[in-house]
């Protein structure tokens, strides 16, 4: 097959930006959409410092771009990268504006599924990290301690509003759009009333607020950037040698969950996993040294 003419009407007149905007439009995750919109705008910064426009991209060009790729990302990051390229060609032959996808037959980087990359923070570092947001603010101490007593995702805490927040449970919205209810510990309740000023009576008399929970001055809902900008910044003030995201904070109220006792299974339900291998990568990753033959075979000599 040939490239279609760079000077059909109909290309030129389906800009890139509208072109993206279709298709990150296709995708119902707010999460999803945000990844792709990441990964898309690192690559097309890289064509066109090729001078490069994006329907003129080869195979070769992609590889190029994984083999800069891979000094800075890890190869979970690199996968995904790949495959927003790859989905993005993928819509645009759907809409006839190409005749072959350039990522299609690119090798992507192995990626072990038992295990996860993420940082985790002990016991004493999290405690640390928490009265380091506690001096910071109040909003981003009741988000630290949302995430790492619940392991709610970053997404979930920041989509809720006062309508969601009862006297003591939080109503979450999962990946594609289901609704979960997570319990709220006492300490955690308190925190989060004292930001919203709610008293958890709203919904029973009908006339529950639909701010939302986690806002700015200005009434608007925090975004996703300013928040985790706002982790890196406690991370510094906190001491504990690591750079604190709000997956980080998840993948520590896994580890702690599992180092005392809860089941694998309770945790996936917790955690919202609808693949028991992503619940599993957490314990592996606990487990992995606590069982390591070096503890039986070190007992030999002592």
């Amino acid at each position: 097959m040939t490239t279609p003419d760079i000077r059909d009407p109909w290309r030129e007149e389906f800009h890139h930006a509208q072109l993206i905007g279709s298709w990150l439009a296709s995708y119902s995750s707010p999460s999803t959409r945000a990844a792709y919109r990441t990964d898309t705008k690192l690559f097309l910064e890289f064509i066109e410092t090729m001078g490069m426009d994006l329907f003129e991209v080869r195979r070769q060009h992609v590889n190029v771009f994984m083999r800069a790729r891979e000094q800075v990302d890890s190869p979970s990051t690199l996968a995904r990268r790949t495959a927003s390229i790859s989905a993005l060609y993928r819509y645009a032959m759907s809409e006839d504006l190409i005749d072959r996808n350039p990522a299609a037959m690119i090798r992507r980087p192995a990626v072990d599924k038992d295990h996860s990359t993420s940082e985790v923070l002990t016991n004493s570092e999290a405690i640390k990290f928490l009265e380091a947001a506690k001096k910071h603010s109040r909003r981003a101490y009741a988000l630290v301690l949302l995430l790492l007593e619940t392991g709610v995702r970053i997404s979930e805490a920041l989509d809720t509003t006062e309508a969601d927040f009862g006297a003591d449970r939080l109503r979450i919205r999962r990946k594609g759009g289901k609704t979960a209810i997570v319990p709220l510990p006492e300490k955690l309740r308190i925190v989060l009333r004292e930001l919203t000023g709610a008293t958890g009576q709203e919904i029973a008399r009908g006339d529950e607020a639909s701010r939302p929970i986690f806002r700015t001055r200005t009434g608007a809902a925090w975004k996703r950037t300013d928040a985790a900008r706002t982790l890196r910044s406690i991370s510094q003030k906190a001491d504990i040698g690591k750079v604190v995201t709000p997956h980080v904070l998840r993948h520590t109220h896994a580890t702690l969950a599992l180092s005392h006792g809860v089941p694998l299974h309770h945790l996936q339900d917790s955690l919202g996993h609808s693949d028991p291998r992503t619940t599993r990568r957490y314990d592996h990753d606990r487990s992995r040294l606590e069982n390591h033959s070096t503890h039986t075979v070190a007992r030999l000599f002592d």
